[in-house]
């Protein structure tokens, strides 16, 4: 037998050397080295309503602190002032009520409105409300924080104001609770009238003569008696949302007061402040954003 031969029947005999396993290419993502794709973070909700409103009212508070005692001085002292100037003209009757609740409602008109439209145009002059368009709070509470802030300091001038006028004047005093309601009503429409002046003024100066005219009218048209005007300013006074606070107020110093215009005049200072609030807020959308 040939050496071919032998070699041949010996291969067939021989089982078959084990192939070595074939390695599989792995996915590249799972190569070590290989960049991740980058994920988008998840965005934080958005702040709810009322606790931005607070966190911004006790900011705005802290702020305005400072000058609390200045504030309320001059508001409390221009008001009283005004009443014994006008004690010599009225003596009592429906015109000393119409002065005592003039007076004392004049010292919200002069935050709310006067400083409010000051602190709101200064605000959007000097670039602040860059700084509240970039908070994550929503645009009303801004502006209902600042305006409460503002408005907070007026009750206890309003109430000194009130006790001197019914000494003064010799009117009762029972009638001064009502006071908790005219205050925050009437402060809010005034403050919204008040913030929206500041935001739509186109500059800063105008905004502070548009708070000092609204003031001035509070002052003439509210404290003077409308028994002595013309029908033409007593049309005008109709259209002050301060005048529906100051007849809520006189009311209750009358012997039998109407509890339902009192409910009526502050459900017009209740609708007239949503309404300048509203309108405040589109306001101040309208100057943030540009």
């Amino acid at each position: 037998m040939s050496d071919r031969s032998t070699g041949a029947v010996g291969a067939a005999l021989v089982p078959d050397a084990p192939t070595p396993p074939t390695t599989e290419a792995a996915p590249a993502a799972d190569t070590p080295g290989c960049a991740q794709p980058p994920q988008p973070a998840p965005l934080a909700p958005g702040a709810r309503f009322f606790p931005s409103l607070a966190a911004v009212y006790r900011a705005q508070l802290s702020r305005a602190r400072v000058a609390r005692i200045p504030l309320l001085f001059v508001a409390t002292f221009q008001s009283v002032g005004i009443m014994i100037l006008m004690r010599g003209v009225v003596d009592g009757g429906s015109e000393a009520r119409a002065v005592v609740a003039g007076s004392s409602v004049l010292v919200v008109a002069f935050v709310a409105l006067n400083l409010l439209a000051q602190y709101f145009g200064q605000l959007r002059a000097g670039g602040g409300l860059d700084h509240y368009a970039t908070l994550p709070v929503p645009p009303a509470s801004v502006v209902l924080g600042a305006a409460a802030a503002y408005a907070s300091f007026t009750l206890p001038g309003t109430l000194v104001t009130a006790v001197f006028g019914c000494l003064l004047f010799g009117l009762p005093m029972s009638g001064l609770w009502i006071l908790a309601a005219v205050v925050p009503l009437a402060g809010a429409a005034l403050a919204g009238l008040g913030a929206a002046l500041g935001l739509l003024a186109p500059r800063q100066e105008l905004a502070t003569l548009a708070g000092q005219l609204g003031m001035s009218a509070a002052l003439l048209l509210g404290v003077l008696p409308p028994e002595r005007m013309p029908d033409v300013i007593v049309w005008a006074r109709d259209l002050l949302p301060s005048t529906y606070g100051v007849e809520a107020f006189a009311r209750t110093f009358e012997a039998s007061p109407d509890w339902a215009a009192v409910v009526f005049d502050l459900g017009v200072c209740a609708a007239v402040g949503v309404l300048s609030l509203t309108v405040a807020t589109w306001a101040y959308r309208r100057a943030a954003v540009r």
